[in-house]
């Protein structure tokens, strides 16, 4: 099954785990990590088909992509220095490696939740407003999270009107078929599961918030700097790859969905439900609109106020987050997430 991104549970102090010392020759050698969802799937098709390699060669270096099953992990790996880029959300890439002292860059933003998120009740429950007094499961510090308070919030509700239950994204279905459970978030193709359930109600989804969660493709800043080569090479790999989906190509959907553990139907479904950008036009658009330091800003309220910015974090500006024509959002003295739109404009000028 294609699984949706956990949660950035975990924080780790690893900061000096990362980076190069100034002395070391050049690196040619990179390793990036992806884990399954289907607006990661296209690293899969990449990586597979020679993609990948073919960029690699044109900047002289050499790039391996590795799936790995747990994204919880995934994240961990990237943020000790094992990966030099990882496939994560926003939220994730703020309270995971930013808030852990590891500078990252957002290379790539390939998509967004538009659907793919979402809040179902059961039985008696059919609003929002029904949430009050539920026993909400969910993956707890998770996105899901994150849409249960936007969904809150539209319905004029706290999140002490409700109990958060925190289960796994592996027993969410099991759980919803319970007869006490009457309210979930979750993401597809649990989400899809669990609305065709009789007598279920999806009363909110992340098209509601669109462009809040974004699927992004994470990469150490300090490497990227010292190897342009890398960004360059991903961003040529990916958009040769969004050029094949754009036009329906019908043999890399299906090789897409096969690596996923999906059906071309089921693929389609859940792309149908995640805003692809497929051009590099669209992304640089979206990296460099006023909204997304918006978006971070409530990101990172969120996350200050359920503890994920680290011990030492005083307010929601703790970490600082760098955007596309010098804006900083938080403490511009500890930038540690930067979204940079150099490449995405190599790629839309055709100069990669």
């Amino acid at each position: 099954m294609i699984l949706r991104r956990l949660a950035g549970l975990t924080t780790l102090c690893l900061a000096t785990l990362w980076g190069a010392p100034a002395s070391a020759a050049p690196k040619t050698s990179f390793n990036i990590c992806w884990t399954i969802y289907a607006g990661w799937m296209p690293w899969d098709y990449a990586q597979a088909q020679g993609i990948v390699a073919k960029w690699a060669r044109k900047y002289g270096i050499d790039i391996q992509v590795t799936q790995l099953n747990d994204y919880v992990e995934s994240l961990n790996q990237y943020t000790a220095g094992k990966f030099d880029g990882c496939t994560m959300t926003n939220m994730d890439a703020l309270t995971v490696p930013a808030a852990s002292g590891v500078d990252s860059t957002a290379l790539l933003a390939g998509s967004y939740s538009n659907g793919n998120d979402g809040i179902v009740l059961k039985g008696t429950g059919k609003t929002l407003e029904d949430l009050k007094g539920q026993s909400v499961h969910l993956v707890q510090f998770s996105v899901s999270h994150y849409l249960l308070a936007r969904g809150l919030e539209a319905a004029g509700l706290r999140e002490r009107d409700i109990k958060v239950v925190n289960t796994s994204d592996a027993d969410i279905v099991g759980a919803f078929a319970a007869p006490r459970v009457q309210a979930v978030v979750t993401w597809n193709p649990q989400l899809s599961a669990i609305a065709a359930t009789p007598g279920s109600t999806q009363v909110f989804d992340s098209s509601k918030v669109p462009g809040e969660i974004i699927d992004l493709m994470v990469v150490n800043s300090a490497t990227l700097k010292d190897n342009p080569a890398l960004g360059k090479a991903l961003t040529g790999a990916w958009f040769e790859v969004m050029a094949l989906m754009k036009a329906n190509d019908g043999a890399a959907l299906t090789q897409m969905a096969k690596a996923g553990g999906a059906t071309v139907a089921n693929y389609r479904a859940q792309l149908a439900t995640t805003a692809m950008m497929y051009t590099a036009a669209e992304q640089l658009a979206f990296v460099s609109s006023p909204k997304l330091p918006d978006t971070m800003k409530r990101v990172a309220q969120f996350s200050f106020d359920k503890g994920l910015l680290g011990e030492g974090a005083r307010s929601a500006d703790a970490i600082g987050m760098s955007f596309p024509g010098g804006t900083t959002v938080g403490n511009a003295k500890n930038t540690k997430l930067r979204f940079d739109a150099t490449y995405l404009k190599l790629a839309a000028d055709g100069e990669l």
